[in-house]
């Protein structure tokens, strides 16, 4: 959704044309909005260029395919390119034992999207990834368990959580309610709503496109996996649950693995009869979803069926090409001639009505060239014609790939529900149409997230209506007048990135994709303190009350209150207008030790020594941009792009040097994270998100040569994230697209660390060092920490100091540099065995900084005799 700075970040994103040169700089923001550039940002990245190409083709259209690949676009300079096939290879002979040696041929895996879905598939199932173990340290979630005060386009607030992509409702149980979350998995509810269990944590994706009950079974439940309108390369088939969808099994895998759904129906009178909407197509099965049969190759948005079924029922499937029909279960498909019809439509839906199956409805979006803008597109069929409705009054369908539904009143063919970025109902009154707003109702009435993506209706109340939306899910008792969030209990947030203040266990700072910036202080609700896109964050170790948070693009805020909603200022730096682009989230980071040296990365490093007051340029020696970057002193930064290069520069007392390039582990390799090691600059950490070659390297000497340190363990999948165990240099962890993996010899094996971690995409870690919890930001579940070593079982004890006092007397010492987090109880012993001896100890705490406290241990002797005494210690926990 549009953040409350969105109008003056595009005026930076385009400088007047009088100040600008066309060929270098030019608006970032392509048609398709800032949804599709989040997600050719992934993909790119990554190097899935085949399934970021045919996203744009579906999303846009041909016509602007290049222009919006062209602005969009993260992917590595043009190389060697290798098939996913080709990256196996190469990570198996690594396992069996050869030599890793710097990939410098570029390698950006062009592969098809079933190729890219094997991978996941393949790293699913390679271990046991995430279920609870017997032993060992075991994730847990941190929420958020809700969010209040989240945003909306109306005045009023709502509670949030993250993208629901479907939503199915048990037909002989209208309590019983089951979403699927982005890439959070199926969710179950029995209580319409009230409370929420998790029910796929486990399965080999959390991708959801679509879920849908047998009528005549309602214990049957389908669930197509990989989520059409963004996760589709994370499809890995069909489950099926036989108890309403507590449980489920994979039904089949082939054809879908690497697609995703859109739809999915059960004949009403044939339970073996399914049809599936797709990325790559329309098919039907005869046998309950076991095996499949493609009927169309087009993309294949929205599936209606008549509803008494049968084999003859008239089905209508919306197609990227066209309305198509069917009469005979979907075997074959005849063309419908619309009035207004597009052999390439952005989106496209279709619904028939329940009470009147001749009424028919087509809501969809396209460009008539030379046009390059989208139009809506409402038609409707009666008495077998159809015609032209017009559209909903100020419907905004910029991302009509990305969010879109159509349904019909179960109770009346003439009244409509349009889902776009907002939900519009449709009355008809005899050739009359009235148009309602429901999600945004402006200064007055209670308005709910946008971008809507699935509507569902309570069985037998068809006053009641479900809507899944980015910011979670919400019903309404009056058909949208007024609604109720149901976002309690509902973890999917999707996090891209996190940050924590080191002083407390209770402090987490993290952007969120559509619904803004949120914090974390203790307990499971989290507060929404930034609205907007939500990027990467940062907090001062110095002066924890000092944080950061971004949009999207160059957009840095500061707080000096810990984030505390509308404390923030913005500090962006001046961008020089002919520079490249920076990425929908660029970089941040704040300095990993002391002092107030913070920098953001675009087309060029921007570095600033005062929180944001003022900045200092560094531009890259040829057009490049940022992707990673590291502080490990007040004086020194390093910053890596998309294209695999290094860079750093250090502060000489005055000014900041200029960037001085390291020798590029792998080239044209995104750079998805950087670490170096503060007490000792030569060891450096680079991660890649780019396949095709090695994406975890290590340097011993400062950068000037690397080791490949892919090695046998790690997944073939991106990497997106890095951490190191400060008591352990050898101690290292990655995020992967699923799940988390650790190394305890430098990067030389792997493990999976994923113990009770759903099987999700990890986009950040951050370790505490003193609580010694790994903190993970996934997409869609949340934040989770695990305890590296497993949570304390009995205190740590032992002796601080042993003192003598004289009769009566009272002396005072200090012990300084523990851990703020950790909760220590001290106690006194007299040693002396003559005599009764008594002493008494009391204790005062004083913080020395934002991370350590000193305790302040005041010894008395109550006794007329000279004592010797041990002062103890016990540290009750760590966290």
């Amino acid at each position: 959704m549009r953040g409350p700075l969105d109008d003056a970040i595009n005026a930076r994103e385009a400088p007047e044309a009088a100040v600008r040169d066309a060929e270098s700089v030019e608006p970032r923001r392509p048609p398709g909005g800032k949804a599709l550039s989040r997600l050719l940002l992934l993909l790119d990245s990554a190097g899935y260029t085949q399934v970021a190409d045919e996203t744009v083709e579906a999303a846009v259209g041909g016509q602007l395919k290049t222009e919006v690949r062209r602005m969009t676009s993260a992917a590595p300079a043009e190389g060697a390119r290798t098939s996913a096939r080709t990256a196996r290879r190469r990570v198996k002979s690594k396992e069996e034992g050869a030599e890793p040696q710097a990939d410098q041929s570029g390698g950006a895996a062009s592969a098809s999207p079933a190729e890219i879905g094997e991978l996941y598939l393949e790293a699913a199932t390679m271990s046991p990834e995430s279920p609870p173990t017997a032993t060992g340290p075991q994730w847990r979630s941190l929420g958020p368990w809700t969010i209040p005060n989240g945003q909306t386009y109306g005045a009023s607030r709502v509670n949030v959580s993250g993208r629901i992509s479907a939503i199915a409702i048990d037909p002989s149980n209208a309590a019983h309610v089951l979403v699927g979350a982005a890439n959070g998995g199926v969710w179950e509810t029995k209580d319409s709503g009230g409370s929420w269990a998790p029910r796929t944590d486990f399965a080999s994706t959390l991708a959801i496109g679509a879920i849908t009950f047998d009528p005549q079974n309602p214990h049957v439940v389908y669930c197509g996996t990989g989520e059409g309108n963004w996760w589709s390369f994370l499809g890995a088939g069909v489950l099926r649950s036989t108890d309403g969808g507590t449980s489920w099994t994979v039904r089949c895998t082939a054809p879908f693995v690497g697609q995703g759904f859109y739809d999915l129906i059960v004949n009403p009178t044939n339970s073996n009869h399914l049809l599936a909407a797709t990325t790559a197509g329309l098919f039907t099965s005869v046998d309950a979803g076991a095996t499949w049969t493609q009927r169309r190759t087009a993309r294949t948005w929205s599936l209606a069926i008549h509803p008494a079924g049968g084999a003859s029922a008239e089905i209508l499937a919306a197609c990227q090409d066209g309305l198509f029909r069917s009469v005979n279960g979907g075997a074959t498909w005849t063309a419908v001639t619309l009035p207004a019809t597009s052999a390439n439509w952005d989106r496209l839906a279709v619904a028939i009505s329940r009470t009147n199956p001749g009424v028919a409805y087509a809501w969809g979006s396209f460009r008539v060239p030379p046009s390059t803008v989208s139009a809506p597109i409402l038609q409707r069929r009666s008495g077998g014609t159809w015609s032209v409705v017009a559209p909903p009054p100020g419907v905004a369908v910029t991302q009509a790939w990305y969010d879109w539904f159509l349904a019909i009143a179960p109770d009346r063919d003439t009244q409509i529900y349009c889902g776009a970025i907002e939900v519009h109902r449709g009355d008809l009154s005899g050739s009359t149409w009235s148009w309602i707003n429901l999600t945004n109702k402006g200064t007055t009435g209670d308005s709910i997230h946008p971008d809507q993506h699935a509507i569902a209706f309570k069985p037998g109340d068809p006053n009641t209506i479900y809507v899944g939306n980015d910011g979670g899910m919400y019903r309404s008792a009056n058909r949208g007048i007024n609604w109720q969030h149901l976002n309690n209990g509902l973890v999917i947030s999707e996090f891209e990135y996190i940050a924590q203040d080191f002083g407390t266990t209770k402090y987490i700072l993290g952007g969120t994709q559509d619904n803004g910036t949120e914090r974390f202080r203790g307990s499971p609700t989290w507060d929404h303190v930034a609205d907007g896109d939500g990027g990467d964050c940062g907090v001062n170790r110095t002066l924890p009350n000092n944080v950061f948070h971004t949009f999207y693009d160059m957009s840095p805020e500061r707080s000096g209150s810990a984030g505390n909603f509308g404390s923030w200022t913005w500090i962006a730096p001046t961008i020089d207008p002919f520079e490249s682009a920076a990425l929908f989230y660029p970089p941040f980071e704040c300095s990993a030790t002391t002092g107030d040296t913070i920098a953001i990365g675009g087309g060029s490093l921007y570095v600033s020594r005062n929180n944001g007051t003022a900045w200092t340029r560094l531009p890259f020696p040829a057009p490049l941009t940022s992707s990673a970057i590291y502080i490990p002193n007040a004086n020194t930064v390093y910053v890596g792009t998309t294209r695999g290069n290094l860079y750093r520069t250090t502060w000489n007392g005055s000014a900041w040097s200029q960037l001085t390039a390291l020798t590029v582990p792998r080239a044209n390799a995104y750079v998805s994270d950087i670490y170096v090691q503060p007490a000792n600059l030569n060891r450096i950490w680079v991660t890649h998100r780019t396949l095709g070659g090695g994406r975890v390297w290590r340097s011993d000497n400062g950068g000037a040569s690397w080791i490949d340190r892919t090695t046998a363990g790690l997944p073939n999948l991106p990497i997106n994230a890095f951490e190191v165990d400060s008591a352990n240099a050898n101690r290292v962890w990655v995020a992967a697209d699923l799940g988390v993996y650790q190394s305890t010899d430098g990067g030389g094996s792997w493990t999976n660390f994923s113990a009770s971690l759903p099987n999700m995409y990890v986009g950040d870690l951050s370790f505490h060092p003193h609580a010694r919890v790994l903190r993970a930001g996934t997409r869609n579940r949340g934040v989770w920490e695990i305890p590296v070593d497993g949570w304390m079982t009995s205190p740590q004890c032992g002796v601080q100091f042993t003192g003598t006092l004289i009769a009566n007397e009272t002396k005072r010492w200090f012990s300084h540099s523990w851990p703020a987090v950790q909760n220590v109880l001290w106690t006194v012993m007299p040693l002396t065995t003559v005599g009764p001896p008594q002493v008494s100890l009391s204790v005062a705490v004083e913080r020395s900084n934002a991370e350590f406290v000193t305790f302040w241990l005041s010894v008395r002797n109550l006794t007329a005799v000279p004592v010797t005494f041990e002062v103890r210690y016990c540290i009750l926990s760590r966290y």
